[in-house]
């Protein structure tokens, strides 16, 4: 995370105070070891100010060769629209999304969309983060190969994609580093990872996925 700190206020010098500040909150989110996590260009059309970043987790030299695997993916985008949204029911929007390849006999689970929400909520929940109007999707795809592909295994993806309104706190600004610890946890559960911490385990009785098989090599 060190790297991605440096950098994290880039492109914003000339936006408004509490987008500003909620940017640079970013830097106080303490990340686990396998996260790896960069700016990256925001979409433009979405709201007047945005800043977005991209991580993955990282499984490192379990590759063939002992190169490093990414084994799920995503992206956070913040939002700032300073005049309000009334979709948002605020001034801020989160936008993440986090994807992993799973197991096909797991993707074939007709709860797998239940679950993964609930991961993501659960993940919100474990960090006492508060937010409002969640609205999102969760799909799964499978791919079989054929021809000069037909050595590969079938594999199936799952993506989260969701959104949220964070709380606004002092001067409108909103905590985000906690928004992204919280999105981080997400990310680690559905690449399959344990529990950083007891307090992080999954709630409710669901279990993380076990590691895939179709991590990608870096």
């Amino acid at each position: 995370m060190a790297a991605a700190h440096e950098h994290l206020a880039d492109g914003a010098d000339e936006a408004p105070i509490p987008f500003r500040q909620a940017v640079e909150a970013l830097r106080a989110a303490r990340l686990r070891p396998e996260i790896e996590i960069d700016p990256t260009p925001a979409p433009k059309r979405l709201a007047p100010y945005a800043y977005a970043l991209e991580a993955a987790v990282v499984e490192r030299g379990s590759g063939p060769g002992g190169e490093d695997r990414d084994l799920a993916d995503g992206r956070l985008v913040v939002l700032h629209n300073p005049a309000g949204d009334d979709t948002w029911q605020g001034t801020f929007r989160v936008v993440t999304l986090a994807r992993a390849e799973l197991e096909p006999e797991m993707g074939a689970d007709p709860l797998l969309p239940e679950v993964s929400w609930s991961w993501l909520t659960g993940a919100l929940e474990a960090r006492g983060v508060r937010y409002g109007a969640p609205s999102g999707t969760v799909t799964r795809a499978g791919s079989h190969y054929f021809g000069g592909l037909a050595a590969r295994e079938p594999a199936t993806q799952i993506e989260i994609r969701a959104s949220w309104t964070p709380a606004e706190g002092p001067g409108g600004v909103p905590d985000l580093a906690v928004h992204l610890s919280a999105w981080c946890d997400l990310l680690c559960q559905v690449a399959g990872l344990p529990p950083a911490t007891p307090d992080m385990a999954p709630r409710g009785g669901i279990v993380p996925l076990p590691q895939r098989r179709g991590a990608q090599p870096r």
